[in-house]
């Protein structure tokens, strides 16, 4: 497809292709010709991630594109399917790296903000909640920076993982509201919006006990050190002057 002269022939003249074989061969073309040289399987899911973000926000925001509900749906789940998907690759094929460990949650929390942005600002979903959903994200990362910087990690709680999956379901079943609204799926979308909301301030808390407790510890260890590194230098030269004073004797 890639390589055959009449696609880029009419790339070049601008022609303006339907949304239904762009965005297919967008995703395509991104999966293989993705350079494997320098960059795992895990960690291109990863980035794949990462470049499915805008090109959500342009599908669902734009209006360009036809039938825009399905598209904006098909990439959201492809996009929440590779969150899946890059950690048991990682861990099945031993490819746990520091860069996968830095993107992943920065790809989780770039996508999940987009989504809920996009549905604000279609009018799907409440502004309120989605600042406590957003806000919570970005306040999380802050807590594990600042963690990393004092040398010590915050792990994700089992409740921090239900409400990522509590998350993709809400904007998923929203999307399709939008989509068809005389069915029952932007109603099952609101009270997943709340259960979201609800799992996104009850482990905010927990992380930031986790943070409190780690943290006061941290300081407390490095008062200690503090105060016993001057008493070991006092200690080591009164040895170092011990020593020559007995030198002294001697000779």
């Amino acid at each position: 497809m890639f390589q055959n002269p009449e696609y880029l022939w009419n790339l070049k003249a601008g022609a303006r292709l339907p949304a239904s074989f762009l965005l297919p061969s967008l995703f395509c073309s991104i999966v293989i010709k993705w350079p494997q040289s320098f960059m795992n399987l895990p960690n291109s899911l990863t980035v794949l991630r990462i470049f499915l973000i805008p090109l959500l926000v342009v599908v669902l925001l734009t209006g360009r594109f036809p039938d825009r509900e399905y598209w904006g749906f098909i990439v959201f789940v492809i996009a929440a399917v590779t969150d899946y998907l890059d950690g048991y690759l990682a861990r099945k094929r031993k490819q746990v790296t520091t860069l996968g460990k830095l993107l992943d949650p920065i790809a989780d929390k770039l996508l999940i903000s987009a989504a809920f942005i996009s549905l604000v600002e279609l009018g799907i979903a409440p502004a309120w909640m989605v600042v406590i959903i957003v806000g919570r994200e970005f306040a999380v990362t802050g807590l594990r920076s600042i963690a990393s910087t004092e040398g010590f990690t915050i792990d994700a709680s089992r409740l921090g993982k239900s409400k990522m999956a509590s998350q993709v379901v809400c904007v998923s079943l929203l999307i399709l509201g939008w989509r068809y609204p005389e069915s029952s799926f932007n109603a099952a979308g609101i009270v997943f919006l709340w259960v979201v909301v609800v799992l996104a301030t009850v482990s905010m808390v927990q992380y930031f006990r986790k943070f409190w407790s780690q943290i006061d510890e941290s300081v407390k260890y490095r008062k200690r050190r503090a105060y016993r590194r001057p008493i070991q230098i006092l200690r080591r030269r009164r040895k170092g002057l011990g020593a020559l004073v007995n030198t002294g004797k001697a000779s």
